[in-house]
């Protein structure tokens, strides 16, 4: 029986996102290249003799209680398999929190797992990434991880090519974007320019890094931009410190660039890590 579960819950980055439409039910309909990278938060779980679930973590303004999606992925498992026993959870969090990286879906998909392999439920990885999207459209591809086509919200997924070789640098801002605003003031009907991602896919399987970062966009850029400058001017510095190509994650306002020369990626990395506007910047790679 086991009774401790330790995992890295990596991030991801977008290398390409468009949105097709709006759906019926509100959401929008996505098609994108998802990535996990090197950056990543460590949990640790246990199992409890008394009920309930027990969230500690790094990040002070973190909620501990069911707002956070690691205590809704754990109470969904305990509901759905009437699990009598309880759960404590040590999250020690790196990822930059509301930064279009992914860091609570991943999280509540370390969860899932750790869940799955502590109690015994003998679910599938399919079968977790299905309830997964319960908690968020992020969190099925967060439990496959590597290199995927992400489809519908963002729920179909279809694995590819790992990307050649490369160093990420990565850099947030002190500002926030809510992914909600950037969603509600996206005029679908008015995008110009639709990033090419079946050629993006073309790329991965040929391995040609230079052709995946000509072609890597993202289309909620249009809003974010405009609302806040300073996510352009660092795509702009690290286009000009030698990066093939940067782009915003998500719906920001995490950027990120791709070098094949290492030593220019370690020179942009320690500019923005000097620039007071940048919150947290980070030096990777990919992640499998």
């Amino acid at each position: 029986m086991i009774k401790e579960f330790r995992r890295k819950a990596l991030a991801k980055v977008n290398l390409g996102l468009d949105v097709l439409g709006k759906r019926e039910d509100g959401y929008h309909e996505l098609r994108m290249i998802m990535q996990t990278v090197s950056v990543f938060d460590r949990i640790y779980m246990k199992r409890t003799a008394a009920p309930g679930i027990r969230i500690r973590t790094n990040v002070g303004f973190l909620p501990v209680n069911e707002n956070n999606l690691m205590y809704k992925a754990a109470d969904l498992l305990m509901q759905r398999f009437q699990i009598g026993e309880g759960v404590f959870m040590d999250l020690d969090k790196h990822i930059p929190v509301a930064a279009g990286l992914a860091g609570g879906s991943s999280d509540a998909a370390a969860v899932l797992t750790g869940m799955n392999r502590m109690f015994e439920l003998g679910l599938s990885q399919q079968e977790l990434m299905d309830l997964g999207v319960r908690i968020g459209a992020d969190v099925p591809y967060c439990i496959m991880q590597g290199t995927a086509l992400a489809e519908g919200i963002g729920e179909k997924l279809t694995p590819l090519p790992s990307p050649p070789e490369c160093r990420i640098v990565l850099a947030k801002p002190g500002i926030h974007v809510s992914t909600k605003f950037v969603y509600g003031n996206l005029k679908v009907d008015q995008i110009s320019r639709h990033p090419d991602i079946d050629g993006q896919v073309e790329a991965l399987k040929k391995g040609d890094l230079k052709m995946l970062a000509d072609l890597m966009g993202n289309v909620l850029e249009q809003v974010t931009v405009s609302e806040y400058p300073k996510i352009g001017a660092i795509k702009e510095q690290m286009l000009e410190g030698g990066a093939l190509g940067a782009m915003m994650s998500g719906s920001g306002p995490t950027v990120f660039g791709l070098f094949e020369d290492e030593k220019k990626a370690e020179q942009v990395y320690r500019q923005l890590r000097e620039d007071p506007l940048i919150k947290q910047a980070f030096l990777a790679g990919w992640a499998p």
